[in-house]
């Protein structure tokens, strides 16, 4: 702050602003305020932030520091203002907006926005030189991330370098008192991007207005492959069942859940049931898609969610989305319709067939997408960067994630103190990259899973890209224990060619220390790390693990749910009845196996477990839910990872709370949590629901008592939770009460996904601390 001279004494200085500030209006909001202060100077970007030139009375320039740091533009996040009362070159006259300067990165980029109210209201504005004009955004909205190729943001710098402006949008771009005043995907229908139309075979198809007839297209049963904002969606009507089945085989996608778009949150009732919280995460700027209760009409949309007790909505957040609703109300002028019911349900999912990574260019789209698409809605500003939607649900007292992409990458993660830039390489499921820049991690956006080599390769894109437009060199290579991941490989070549320091991570140490990570934790804690499987030290696959996770990067196994053997190794994992049978094998009745499951494989599996040929043991806590939903019959073979649990807790929620079974768990001298007993008890119950209801309750109290023990043991009362298991609400929600009565401090992820989407970020968090203690 300025030294505390008189409020009327003259004063000159620097001041300088880092976190997300370019790209999101920071310019104009400073050059309003030194204007309304009396301020004369200057402002611009470089690679460091903002920095600002200010001549003034030394009041005004508290007042102005005071209102960077408490009133800045909606999209920005301010993390430091810093000033130093230094003589300038003479005195400055006014206060002017200077060119951006080159200069290394020291700042962020603002991810993509949903449109904005104001840009919402020319949208539908007959009167407005940009009515219906698909590209409309101001320095409020649009999008920024995808757009990007390198820092400073600015137009040549992002894909809408090839459009020139036109002289009535060069004027409002080149007005400070403008809300479009250097809004760099600034464009008009007479000088931006347009839409085309392309038939089924990629032939331009001259149809009139383009926007009326996609909907056309879509509501006669077909699917759409529309290019938005950070990748193709394919889109077609929700309540069309013969569609979405078409939609489902096209793209493998068996009986995974498909989300929904609705014009507003009033258009939810009566498919979905979204609470106060729920409708304020889904009205976001960040939009993301939100898992809200069903409703009483859900059955009015195709199945979508087949077996889920959720359904996953979200709102318009391109402009050409809401243009899909605008043309089927009938082209209402103004914006009152959008707080009214809409009919329109369209059923918008990635398009990416049979799981590779997002399409993003309109040449890919014709070559990936034939057989899925029966016609093509393009256009010409390219996507530089894919980016999927983001997927959040509502925990209680706060957002979780379920995917991080659009609308919060590359948002930083807050580290409790500045080290050497680290590459983090993820897991095999789920894969994020993570770049460290001092006291910031970037997490990058869901790139997804590593078995295909179009996975593979938007992992290595996605990780150059980050370090381009960031401009960081990382100084340490992070990994995976397992040894075949992709991502280990690529760490592995990635730090051989630089001679880089490599560090190898285990899986579950990873998801601890990601939750550590993001909560600034530099002491040891008690880590419960549940998911589906990792590589364990021992070489086992681990999955149910109570560690100690010490502040240097180092951990301890302190127990693990007891083993159940793996029938058939990996095929164990998609059919959840060979852990069924696996459960009664360990609990000595074998023999009900070929009875109880009229598989081919039955009896097979029966002599495998009992001979323990092809049969590896595993401590994994997603391995124990399918053995429960399988012995309930709430699922035989899954359709895609997590189906059966997901099953399980659509059912325990359905149901409700209910006590748990009295005798459900041993925890055993050698640290081992035994379930053996609730399994046994499930084995023998007709009633699913109250079954699965059991399950979670049984289970939480378990944790907790196993918890309870460590924390006597070690003396550590700080517990971090991660894992994909803790997606499950109905479980998290029941465990942190029960941790919170027994004076546990619970730590969970929020800032990235507790699942493999976080384990980049553990990986480098890791990586750091190894970094800082040697």
């Amino acid at each position: 702050m300025p030294a505390r001279a008189p409020a009327h004494a003259q004063q000159q200085g620097l001041v300088r602003v880092r976190g997300v500030v370019q790209g999101v209006g920071f310019r104009p909001f400073v050059f309003r305020l030194a204007l309304e202060l009396g301020l004369q100077g200057w402002v611009r970007n470089d690679g460091d932030g903002v920095e600002i030139a200010v001549q003034g009375a030394a009041g005004a320039i508290r007042d102005l520091l005071q209102k960077l740091e408490s009133e800045p533009p909606p999209l920005s996040r301010v993390e430091r203002v810093e000033y130093r009362n230094v003589p300038l070159d003479g005195l400055l006259q006014g206060f002017t907006i200077e060119s951006s300067r080159a200069g290394h990165a020291a700042t962020g980029i603002a991810p993509d926005a949903a449109i904005c109210p104001d840009c919402l209201a020319e949208l539908c504005d007959p009167g407005n030189r940009r009515y219906r004009y698909p590209f409309i955004n101001c320095i409020h909205c649009g999008p920024r991330y995808t757009i990007t190729a390198r820092l400073p943001y600015a137009r040549p710098n992002t894909s809408m370098a090839g459009f020139q402006q036109c002289p009535a949008c060069q004027s409002q771009y080149d007005d400070p008192a403008d809300r479009r005043f250097h809004a760099q995907p600034n464009a008009c229908p007479a000088c931006g991007p347009r839409l085309a139309m392309l038939d089924a075979c990629g032939q331009p198809a001259d149809e009139g207005d383009l926007i009326a007839a996609a909907l056309r297209r879509i509501q006669a049963g077909q699917i759409l492959a529309v290019k938005g904002v950070g990748g193709f969606h394919l889109v077609c009507d929700a309540r069309n069942a013969e569609a979405v089945a078409r939609l489902r085989v096209s793209k493998e996608r068996g009986e995974k859940p498909f989300a929904a778009m609705f014009a507003n949150a009033v258009s939810l009732t009566p498919y979905a049931v979204a609470g106060r919280d729920e409708a304020r995460l889904l009205e976001s700027a960040e939009r993301p898609v939100v898992l809200v209760s069903k409703g009483p009409g859900s059955g009015q949309l195709a199945d979508i969610a087949p077996g889920m007790s959720r359904l996953g909505a979200m709102l318009p957040y391109a402009p050409l989305h809401y243009l899909f609703f605008h043309e089927a109300a009938g082209r209402p002028d103004g914006t009152a319709w959008l707080g009214e019911k809409q009919d329109l349900a369209l059923l918008t999912t990635s398009a990416n067939p049979g799981g590779e990574p997002l399409v993003i260019g309109n040449g890919e789209a014709l070559r990936r997408l034939q057989g899925l698409a029966d016609a093509f809605l393009v256009h010409d500003r390219d996507i530089l960067l894919r980016c999927d939607d983001s997927v959040m649900r509502w925990d209680g007292q706060a957002p979780r994630f379920i995917r991080r992409a659009r609308g919060f990458t590359p948002l930083a993660v807050k580290l409790p103190r500045s080290a050497p830039s680290v590459l983090a390489c993820g897991a095999w499921y789920k894969n994020t990259v993570c770049l460290t820049r001092g006291d910031e991690a970037f997490v990058s956006q869901h790139i997804g899973d590593l078995d295909s080599a179009a996975g593979c390769e938007a992992l290595e894109q996605t990780a150059r890209h980050l370090m381009e437009v960031l401009q960081i060199e990382p100084e340490i290579v992070a990994h995976d224990l397992h040894p075949d991941f992709f991502s280990s490989r690529f760490a592995a070549r990635f730090a051989a060619e630089r001679g880089l320091p490599l560090l190898t991570v285990q899986h579950h140490h990873a998801h601890i220390a990601a939750v550590m990570a993001e909560h600034g934790i530099e002491e040891p804690v008690l880590g419960l790390a549940l998911d589906g499987v990792g590589l364990g030290t021992d070489g086992r696959a681990w999955g149910g693990e109570l560690l100690r996770v010490d502040a240097c990067g180092a951990f301890a196994r302190l127990g693990h749910f007891r083993e159940l053997a793996l029938p058939g190794g990996d095929s164990a994992a998609r059919e959840p009845w060979r852990m069924a049978a696996s459960a009664l094998h360990a609990l000595g009745r074998g023999a009900e196996i070929t009875r109880r499951f009229a598989y081919p494989a039955a009896a097979t599996v029966a002599g495998m477990l009992e001979r323990g040929f092809n049969s590896p043991p595993t401590s994994s806590a997603g391995r124990c839910f399918d053995a429960a939903a399988g012995l309930l019959g709430v699922s035989g073979a899954s359709g895609f990872e997590g189906q059966a649990a997901m099953r399980l807790e659509s059912l325990a929620e359905r149901h409700g709370p209910v006590a748990p079974l009295d005798g459900g768990w041993l925890c055993e001298a050698d640290g081992r949590l035994n379930l053996l007993p609730l399994l046994n008890v499930l084995a023998d119950m007709d009633d699913a629901a109250y079954g699965a209801a059991l399950f979670h309750a049984t289970l939480a109290h378990a944790l907790a008592d196993w918890l309870g023990r460590a924390a006597q043991s070690t003396g550590l009362n700080t517990v971090a939770l991660g894992g994909g298991c803790f997606l499950n609400g109905v479980l998290s929600r029941e465990l942190s009460r029960l941790l919170g009565l027994a004076g546990f401090r619970v730590l969970q992820a929020r800032s990235v996904p507790p699942n493999d989407g976080g384990v980049s970020l553990g990986q480098a968090y890791i990586a750091i601390q190894e970094s800082l203690c040697v």
